[in-house]
């Protein structure tokens, strides 16, 4: 999951912050800092990329919408319908979960061959606990078993992201060149699912770089650029 900085709520020309009287209004603002991906399993989308709230607007039990949250710039996300749906109205405790607008997610959660979703081998009990439920939340652990589960495609696309990602830096050791790297960040671009494209190409610094700058509302504190963009604890977030 890819730590990214959503920014300070977007201003009219007149330097007012801009009031969103209907939440899909900031849609665009979002996808203009975030890209066309969701906040929560990374996939590319465009029509279907809803603006999600990360307090649900109606938790259970409410008969309305809560104001503050339903049009609170600081609660919107992006996300696709199956992490959106999975999430639901839960109404979640902020510090029970890892965010990718307040922690450094990429550094609570390991990609796998296969795109296998898991919390990071080095993290405490406490912290690997924290990790599991955020994984639940949005259903990233989920493999779809049967034909009524076959709408939700996460899985199966991490895995294929997994073995083009694979192939990709396969090819590019045979052909080192900047050409060849430009076209692997385009085709990561393109393809969504930063993180696996992070880990498979985490021994060669010069790509993950590259992958940082690509993709649109990358949090650049979490990653040490003297270390080989190491991923290290975001300032201010849990992890």
């Amino acid at each position: 999951m890819r730590p990214v900085n959503r920014g300070a709520w977007p201003k009219n020309a007149d330097d007012t912050e801009i009031e969103y009287k209907k939440y899909p209004k900031a849609r665009g603002e979002l996808i203009k800092r975030l890209g066309e991906f969701c906040s929560y399993c990374e996939m590319h989308l465009d029509a279907s990329l809803a603006v999600e709230h990360v307090q649900p607007k109606r938790p259970p039990g409410a008969t309305v919408a809560m104001a503050d949250r339903e049009l609170d710039w600081g609660n919107f996300l992006l996300a696709c319908t199956n992490c959106n749906s999975t999430k639901g109205n839960t109404d979640v405790v902020i510090d029970d979960y890892y965010w990718p607008d307040r922690d450094n997610t990429f550094r609570a959660l390991q990609y796998s061959v296969g795109g296998i979703i898991e919390p990071t081998d080095n993290l405490t009990a406490d912290q690997k606990r924290q990790a599991n439920r955020t994984i639940k939340l949005t259903g990233l652990d989920k493999k779809p078993l049967n034909d009524s589960e076959a709408s939700d495609r996460r899985w199966l696309n991490r895995k294929e992201a997994w073995d083009i990602a694979s192939r990709s830096k396969e090819r590019l050791s045979r052909n080192y060149t900047d050409d060849f790297k430009e076209q692997i960040e385009d085709t990561a671009f393109a393809n969504g699912f930063w993180s696996i494209w992070m880990t498979v190409f985490k021994d060669d610094p010069d790509m993950l770089r590259r992958f940082i700058n690509k993709f649109k509302g990358i949090c650049e504190q979490c990653f040490d650029e003297h270390n080989d963009y190491a991923p290290v604890a975001r300032p201010g977030g849990q992890i």
